[in-house]
């Protein structure tokens, strides 16, 4: 079971790398795109908490 996920992250990352290097601005863009996805969560896990205490 071991050699499957190590099979499985080598395939993500041989993936992430060619896109990375074949479309450089589409990659850009998911990164960016994943960053702003996240800091929505964040922002509002935080104005939950804050409704909370206040």
């Amino acid at each position: 079971m071991t050699w499957v996920k190590r099979l499985i992250v080598f395939l993500v990352v041989g993936f992430f790398l060619f896109y990375l290097v074949a479309y450089p601005e589409s990659a850009a863009n998911a990164v960016r795109a994943v960053f702003g996805g996240l800091a929505v969560v964040f922002r509002s896990i935080l104005i939950f908490f804050q409704s909370l205490a206040g």
